[in-house]
């Protein structure tokens, strides 16, 4: 008998034999792969990615020996079963998924065909009477694969599937083998969404009517009934790519989900999934998602909780295993995490893709894909949609020019695929500001206009000038200055936001001072707003701040532009804001929307090859008809944030939350997992040098037993009410004169 794995007991009659774990994992692992036509190939993956373990070597390392290479073994056999040419590059795509189940996916070149080559452990004969594999049959049929070039592309992505599947079997089929043995029960019971999609509309229905029921009889709320109603009908649509083009205070959210509700009942889809740009405001939309269908079917996944650095520490409660594997059948995440993953070779991120295969998955705030990114990540999308059954919507107020024929290469909408009625004149209708171009405004001259207001919003470029500005605002002595930024942990600008707002409506002196983080998703409703140049986007998303329900004069809602001498804007920035100069002269209106794609052309016609600065798509090869792809490098150079900065967790004395999760890591009774999650809203990221000179002079400490997992502020005196973390405070650390 040839065992799979041991549990401690030295009754061999308790240990997992190996045969019922290759067939258990080849059946979870076809099942997954069955939702895209991949059955087959993702079954042989399962029974053969234990191969190596039919070696007397492994099974004496179940009883204590040294480790053994046992993935080898099969990535090995699958290339020598294949028969046909097809079935042969599906055979080597299938090898990558099996060598890499537990390290990650490998390059072709350099790793894969190394361990081809290799000399690994016999194993018994008797395995192909216990598994009896089956290489026939490995392509799915009906797939578009396109030409030449985007068939080496289709055929990666189509393997880090595969890799999914197989990875995410695995671990169920251990996890239950562990569970039973310790007595205990994974609790993974998320309903299915075709099972409660009527509920769920119904309660998205019940929420709405009571919400219609309070809501002022204003031109601003008819329009968003009519937008909702519209989006709704546009829902018995085929599968496939959506644009949602609504300006700001036009109801999106709830919109794009009533639409994602009625079109996974339409087509019987999986799940939701909403990916949200900014860490700030996905609490926001998750609690609006509870709100409207209840607690217990919306999962939320943040982006700063690493699983690789978890390691072995994992969480066993029901929400770490759901951030796993997406298995919620509502997930509110960030595109960090969907993108990243959808271009990872890690197994801890890739469990996850088999489930956006059938999905209705919605990018709030599309235009926020870095540039860098554009193209693999458009790749992406088109090819979720074109061969896994998902829908996607382009959630946006100013939605970028990325199909056909306006950008070479991009996205091919079909027919009536936008949503919204009429965009144009819902342009119009809701527009509720007029731009105007100040030139240079000094941080002076700039306080002297905010005087001149009882309530005023200043949006700048960097978390400096922000700061910088609110003291000399407050040094003036102006009533109601209020600064928010990034130096705050997410909590305390929550409470900042209420506070803003009950002065808004309460009518109460109120300047704010803030950086970008303000533009996107919050919702705030000023008479005036001072914007530092920009690209066009930004000064869109910094506009719908202003005059948002459309309750004051357009001509005296004015949303200032202006260019800050004494504070240059990061290069990028200032090439964007060269951008909408050049739409200057060609629009009248610079927020409509022709203005906005003319605008998306010109940035993308000027970045040219840099859309794609990595080279990703070309990462992947067809090299003498065999695979030639780079899934390591891939993973190693893809990363939608590019700060680099470094945590620290921020516990005041008034944030008991923050100090209950670090205790209960502290004392072992709350895991890694359930800890970063809890304290996710009582972070700051500042840059690494600073954070390091902070630990160096004590300043910041790591929680001890977990590495550089949670590094905490120890001296509140540097996070302050009005400012937060004030790191350049500690000046004598050698940090002065430091610009960040």
């Amino acid at each position: 008998m040839f065992f799979a794995h041991s549990n401690g007991n030295t009754d061999k009659n308790l240990w997992q034999p190996l045969h019922e774990h290759l067939r258990a994992v080849g059946r979870l692992s076809g099942t997954n792969g069955q939702k895209f036509g991949a059955g087959n190939a993702a079954l042989l993956a399962g029974l053969l990615h234990d191969l190596g373990k039919y070696s007397v070597a492994f099974q004496r390392r179940l009883e204590g020996g040294d480790k053994v290479d046992h993935a080898t073994a099969g990535a090995q056999e699958i290339v020598k079963l294949a028969r046909t040419n097809q079935d042969r590059v599906m055979a080597h795509i299938i090898a990558h998924a099996i060598a890499g189940h537990h390290a990650g996916l490998p390059d072709s070149i350099g790793e894969l065909d190394q361990r081809l080559k290799k000399s690994v452990e016999a194993t018994n004969p008797v395995w192909r009477d216990e598994i009896i594999p089956d290489a026939n049959g490995l392509t799915p049929s009906g797939f578009d694969w396109g030409d030449k070039d985007a068939c080496a592309f289709r055929l990666a992505f189509f393997g880090r599937m595969l890799f999914s599947c197989l990875g995410d079997a695995d671990f169920r089929d251990t996890e239950k083998f562990y569970c039973k043995a310790e007595g205990r029960v994974a609790d993974r019971d998320w309903p299915e969404l075709p099972r409660i999609v009527d509920d769920l509309i119904a309660r998205f229905d019940h929420y709405m009517t009571a919400k219609q029921a309070t809501a002022d009889d204003t031109p601003v709320n008819h329009l968003r009934g009519e937008i909702l109603a519209h989006v709704r009908r546009g829902a018995a649509s085929d599968r496939g790519l959506f644009t949602l083009t609504v300006p700001t205070g036009g109801g999106k959210t709830l919109s794009s989900l009533a639409f994602a509700l009625e079109h996974a009942k339409r087509h019987g889809l999986d799940r939701i999934v909403y990916a949200i740009p900014f860490t700030s405001i996905i609490d926001q939309t998750a609690l609006i998602f509870r709100e409207v269908l209840g607690e217990d079917v919306v999962l939320e996944h943040h982006s700063s909780i690493d699983e690789e650095k978890l390691g072995k520490r994992e969480a066993r409660d029901k929400l770490r295993l759901a951030m796993e594997d997406w298995a919620a059948p509502i997930v509110v995440t960030t595109n960090v995490q969907l993108f990243e993953s959808l271009h990872s070779n890690r197994p801890s991120r890739c469990r996850r893709l088999h489930n956006l295969a059938r999905a209705v998955i919605v990018l709030d705030e599309a235009q926020t894909i870095p540039l860098p990114l554009l193209r693999p990540c458009l790749a992406t999308l088109d090819e979720l949609t074109r061969n896994y059954g998902t829908s996607f919507v382009l959630c946006t107020a100013t939605q970028p020019a990325i199909a056909v024929p306006d950008f070479e290469g991009g996205l091919t909408l079909g027919k009536d695929r936008e949503l919204a009625p009429e965009p144009a004149r819902l342009h119009k209708q809701l527009r509720r500001v007029r731009l105007a171009h100040l030139g240079e405004r000094t941080d002076e001259e700039l306080l002297l206009e905010l005087a001149g207001t009882e309530q005023g919003l200043v949006i700048v470029n960097s978390r400096a000038h922000a700061l910088g500005l609110y003291k000399a605002v407050a040094a003036a002595g102006l009533e109601g200055v209020v600064h928010l930024t990034t130096r705050q942990y997410a909590a305390h600008r929550r409470g900042i936001l209420a506070s803003v707002r009950t002065r808004l409506k309460d009518g109460a002196p109120c300047r704010l001072i803030a950086t970008s983080l303000v533009e996107a998703g919050v919702d705030l409703d000023f008479p005036r707003v001072w914007r530092a140049e920009a690209g066009l986007d930004q000064i869109a998303q910094a506009a719908g701040r202003c005059n948002r329900e459309g309750k004051r004069p357009v001509e005296d809602s004015i949303v200032g532009v202006f260019r800050s001498p004494g504070h240059k804007p990061p290069r990028e920035i200032a090439a964007l804001a060269g951008d909408m100069a050049r739409m200057m002269g060609k629009h009248g209106d610079l927020l409509s929307p022709d203005a906005m794609r003319n605008y998306f052309g010109e940035v993308y016609w000027r970045k040219g090859a840099a859309l794609d600065r990595e080279k990703i798509l070309e990462a992947y090869k067809i090299s003498g008809g065999m695979p030639s792809f780079d899934y390591r490098k891939v993973a190693e150079n893809f990363h939608m944030i590019e700060s680099g900065l470094a945590p620290v967790i921020i516990a005041r004395k008034e944030d008991t939350k923050a100090h209950d999760a670090l205790d209960g890591l502290r004392v072992g009774k709350a895991s890694p997992g359930a800890a970063s999650r809890r304290l996710q809203s009582y972070i700051v990221q500042l840059p690494p040098k600073a954070r390091a000179l902070l630990l160096a002079n004590s300043h910041v400490r790591f929680v001890e037993g977990f590495g550089d997992q949670f590094a905490v502020l120890v001296t509140e005196s540097l996070y302050r009410e009005e400012t937060g973390l004030l790191w350049e405070d500690a000046d004598y650390l050698g940090l002065e004169g430091m610009i960040f």
